[in-house]
């Protein structure tokens, strides 16, 4: 004797899809509200800024050492003693001072050193190395 039908097993092997149709409808609905773009309702008519022009850099001033030892601040020829001096000056008339040092390939290290060091006591912030690009 037969304990299950046949039938019945022809319908537990049969996927019901329904509840997936209805679920992916439900999903397409949400999609469509969420994705609807903002209705402009009112023309309003926005002010305009005006263009601010922005301030030209200012000016760097270079300090050159030679390889012989001599210094020159914007190619004002000085001595090691004057430099702090003139640069304290300077910083007093703008304080957001920009100090670049450039020194010959053959200058000792120990005379950049110097007046990084004199620049370090004059209080400059913004000090730079110049270098040319290697070919």
């Amino acid at each position: 004797m037969k304990k299950c039908s046949h039938s019945a097993h022809e319908s537990l092997t049969e996927l019901n899809i329904t509840p997936l149709l209805d679920l992916g409808f439900v999903l397409l609905v949400i999609f469509i509200i969420t994705t609807i773009p903002p209705v402009k309702d009112m023309d309003l008519k926005l002010p305009t800024a005006a263009k601010h022009q922005k301030d030209p850099p200012r000016k760097a001033f270079y300090i050159s050492v030679q390889a012989n030892g001599s210094l020159s601040l914007n190619q004002e020829t000085l001595k090691v003693d004057d430099l702090l001096g003139r640069l304290i000056s300077l910083r007093t008339d703008d304080p957001d001072l920009n100090v670049i040092v450039r020194g010959d390939a053959k200058t000792h290290y120990k005379l950049i050193r110097a007046v990084l060091d004199i620049c370090q006591q004059a209080n400059l912030a913004k000090v730079d190395l110049a270098t040319d690009v290697a070919k």
